[in-house]
């Protein structure tokens, strides 16, 4: 299954976004900055980074809803399933 090429630009944004947001945090380690505001940071780029998996999940969600006649449906669904459990 294929990650559907419109939520790849919104996913690669998003892990852009955290990617940035990471090289936040090391910075603020390396000057010393407050444990409180070190943490909060990285709550958000997990929050990003979980975003990210879900728009790769709800992708392959709807793959599976209109997959193509004679693919295995069950077995794409659980992959599915097990993918968004992963995250949780």
């Amino acid at each position: 299954m294929q990650v559907d090429e419109d939520a790849v630009g919104d996913v690669i944004k998003r892990l852009r976004r955290a990617e940035g947001q990471i090289r936040g945090v090391i910075g603020m380690l390396e000057t010393g900055r407050d444990c409180a505001e070190v943490v909060t940071q990285l709550a958000a780029v997990s929050r990003a980074l979980d975003r990210a998996g879900f728009k790769i999940i709800a992708s392959g969600l709807q793959q599976c809803v209109t997959g193509a006649p004679g693919e295995d449906q069950k077995a794409n669904l659980e992959q599915m399933e097990k993918l968004f459990l992963s995250l949780a």
